[in-house]
C-alpha cells in the first residue's frame, strides 16, 4: 500500500509556527477506515490534547460510510486516540507546558 497525504491542516500551517512534526496512527472502529480511504476526513477544525498520558484529536470529522448498516453508527466528531511513543508524548507533554507553546 502506497503512503500518501489523506488529510491536510493548511491553515494550521499558514497561522502557526510549526517546530515539530509527528506520525501517529489513528485508533479508529468499525466502517472509518472506508470513510478515509474515500477520502471523507476533515481536519480543519481539529485539535489534539493530552488526558491522563495519551493523546487524542478532537473535532476531526469523518464521515460515515454511505453503504455501512444503519444499526451501526459512530459519532463522526468523536475523540479519536493517537498513536505515539511513551518518548513522543512525554516530549510534548514537555513542550505544552513552555510559554509560548501548544499542540
Amino acid at each position: 500500500m502506497s503512503k500518501q497525504v489523506i488529510a491536510n491542516n493548511k491553515k494550521a500551517w499558514h497561522e502557526f509556527f510549526i517546530e515539530d512534526t509527528y506520525e501517529a496512527g489513528i485508533v479508529l472502529k468499525g466502517t472509518e477506515v472506508k470513510s478515509i480511504r474515500q477520502g471523507k476526513v476533515s481536519i480543519k477544525e481539529s485539535y489534539c490534547e493530552i488526558r491522563n498520558g495519551e493523546v487524542f484529536i478532537v473535532g476531526m470529522h469523518i464521515s460515515p460510510y454511505e453503504q455501512s448498516n444503519t444499526f451501526y453508527t459512530i459519532d463522526p466528531l468523536r475523540s479519536r486516540k493517537l498513536l505515539l511513543s511513551k518518548r513522543e508524548i512525554n516530549k510534548l507533554i514537555g513542550k505544552t507546558t513552555e510559554k509560548g507553546y501548544t499542540l
